[in-house]
């Protein structure tokens, strides 16, 4: 099932300027598959008026970045383009590779599955790049293995450690080596590759040093990839975003896990809304963010289209899969964009394990007074 949206009486409280109402004249997107094609593959959604002077005045808004952010952009940028000329443009080159074109310049939007890191914030600042950060969503990093998997039920945070620390690398290889009642069957790992916010997030959350973890294992930006490794092999251990373990159900097995602080609820924890909602599924929850070049900002279609994004897209979170904001957190973001506030809540510090989405709305709520 979708996860639950905010109240549709959030859109009354912030108004709604720019636009015509699109949630109310079109169906919510189905649920499902993102669309496949791996760290290359990028579409070009149209508008009917493709051709015509408005979308030629209008132009095209071009987006990379996250593959976990992708399904929310594709779904929103498909509703917007049913009422505005503007083109939208979405790849997916993982957060790194995003970010890469982003302050380079080439790009409006970028896709970030973990806030923007010291050395992109130095790019950006090398070539006159300036941005705006907007959260936009809630996920919850979930562990799977196969559906045939009967032995794991659960997993730990020293276990997971244990699995992936560098010193793991064609020594830890076997499912009997993580918990001693577990098979002599060998360990197969899946995981994102090295482009990706997932895996700087992980990677800081599980073995605590971001980017550093063993690499004899199955890696890609493109998740798609990831499920049909994990669902095809009985010795598989994956991790990547929920949304795309709810589109195979059928196919994985999430392993609840237990991170040993008992602050954060007893025992392993299943991702899931409601324990993203109140904190305890740590350290593997996160937020989703959006970065939108000032620059890009001054523009007609670039400015409308991340209007509708902030204001209408909300209602999209949660139908592909993942976990909207709290309703306080929006207008937060709609202040930010149209106030233009430039730079990071996060300084700059790359990943930021246990951010709770009440401390989210905290930090906001701190910068704007």
């Amino acid at each position: 099932m979708p996860f639950d949206a905010p109240t549709t009486d959030f859109i009354s409280s912030i108004g709604a300027a720019g636009g015509s109402d699109a949630e109310a004249a079109a169906p919510a997107p189905r649920r499902g598959q993102p669309s496949s094609g791996g760290a290359k593959r990028a579409i070009l959604i149209f508008a009917s008026c493709a051709l015509s002077s408005a979308c030629e005045k209008n132009g095209t808004v071009s987006v990379d970045g996250s593959s976990t952010v992708f399904p929310i952009m594709e779904a929103v940028a498909s509703e917007f383009q049913k009422f505005e000329p503007t083109r939208v443009s979405v790849a997916v080159s993982g957060t790194g590779g995003g970010f890469a074109k982003f302050c380079a310049g080439t790009t409006d939007i970028s896709n970030a599955s973990r806030p923007i890191g010291p050395s992109e914030v130095e790019l950006c600042a090398k070539n006159g790049v300036e941005y705006i950060e907007l959260p936009v969503a809630y996920d919850a990093l979930s562990v799977l293995v196969n559906s045939k998997n009967d032995w794991a039920h659960d997993i730990t945070t020293e276990e997971l450690a244990k699995i992936w620390e560098p010193a793991a690398q064609s020594t830890v290889t076997n499912w009997s080596q993580i918990r001693a009642e577990w098979p002599d069957k060998p360990l197969h790992l899946y995981g994102a590759g090295k482009d990706s916010g997932t895996y700087d997030y992980f990677t800081e959350a599980i073995v605590h040093k971001e980017h550093s973890s063993r690499s004899d294992y199955t890696s890609s930006e493109d998740d798609e990839v990831l499920v049909k490794g994990v669902a095809s092999d009985e010795g598989a251990l994956g991790f990547f975003g929920y949304m795309y373990y709810a589109a195979h159900e059928a196919e994985l097995k999430v392993l609840p896990v237990d991170d040993g602080n008992q602050e954060n609820g007893a025992g392993p924890i299943a991702p899931a809304p409601n324990t993203v909602r109140d904190g305890t599924y740590q350290p593997l929850s996160r937020p989703l963010f959006i970065y939108v070049s000032k620059a890009s900002r001054a523009r007609t279609g670039v400015d409308a289209f991340v209007t509708f994004y902030l204001e209408k897209g909300w209602k999209m979170v949660g139908n592909v899969g993942y976990m909207p904001l709290p309703v306080d957190a929006y207008p937060l973001a709609i202040e930010r964009f149209s106030a233009g506030r430039t730079g990071s809540l996060f300084h700059g510090g790359g990943s930021q394990v246990g951010v709770s989405i009440a401390e989210l709305l905290r930090m906001e709520e701190s910068e704007k007074r």
